[in-house]
């Protein structure tokens, strides 16, 4: 085991829906490396995630974004996927994390849509990173400078495209986390790099070659999804929840 990151801690924010490889793969690095990894989520227990939209393993979450001090790691590292950002950026307390890190001037490191959060948190205004190629107009929106690259450094921020750069990136985040790092790194940019033209094949492959559910079970669960708005008491919610063990 290396123990380039020995002694430095490190805060994991994700929630149900990280893509897993950018969780999974980073963490088993960091910890390799020495470095003391922590799952920081909005909530208890363990959580999902997704290989691109398929349900995949969980992970245990360590603490929750109100038990969390960022004071106590030495950096943060934010995975992507399509709903844990989305998910992340709605919560007050998430952003409130993430500006911590970010006024302390704390190496972060994100990937995919992971800066979603960024944007939210309002950190991106004269910022250079990449992402997604997706979600390049709202990093653009937000007053960053958008590159194309599959590793993007800018002073305590480093951000990659997505799964497609997970081994640049982790070599990066390393880096990015050591105790000597010098975070005054800051990639070139004059201008954003354009739209894509059309979104990755290989997306579109994945979703034309999973199979769909069966016609039953889509409606069972539209009819499901439909009644959680109309649930107002505590036996509702219990009827609920036995419905979806069904169809789960």
């Amino acid at each position: 085991m290396s123990t380039q990151l020995h002694g430095r801690r490190i805060a994991v924010l994700a929630t149900d829906g990280f893509e897993k490889v950018e969780l999974t793969i980073p963490v088993a690095a960091l910890r390799s490396a020495g470095a003391e990894v922590d799952i920081v989520s909005l909530r208890r227990g363990s959580i999902r995630g997704v290989n691109l939209h398929k349900p995949a393993n969980k992970v245990e979450v360590d603490k929750t974004v109100r038990q969390a001090d960022p004071a106590d790691y030495d950096g943060l590292l934010i995975p992507g996927g399509f709903i844990n950002p989305d998910m992340l950026r709605q919560s007050a307390e998430a952003r409130d994390f993430v500006r911590e890190f970010d006024s302390a001037e704390k190496p972060i490191a994100t990937l995919c849509h992971g800066p979603w959060v960024l944007a939210s948190a309002g950190l991106l205004d004269g910022r250079v990173l990449t992402s997604w190629p997706g979600i390049r107009d709202d990093m653009v929106n937000a007053g960053a400078k958008w590159l194309d690259q599959e590793v993007v450094w800018d002073e305590n921020l480093v951000t990659s495209r997505g799964p497609q750069d997970i081994v640049p990136f982790v070599r990066a985040l390393k880096k990015h986390f050591a105790a000597d790092a010098s975070l005054d790194k800051k990639t070139r940019a004059m201008r954003s790099a354009p739209q894509h033209d059309e979104p990755p094949k290989v997306v579109q492959g994945f979703m034309k070659a999973f199979p769909l559910p069966k016609f039953k079970t889509l409606l069972t669960l539209g009819a499901i999804a439909g009644g959680v708005y109309a649930m107002k008491d505590s036996d509702s919610m219990k009827t609920l929840k036995k419905q979806l063990k069904k169809v789960a």
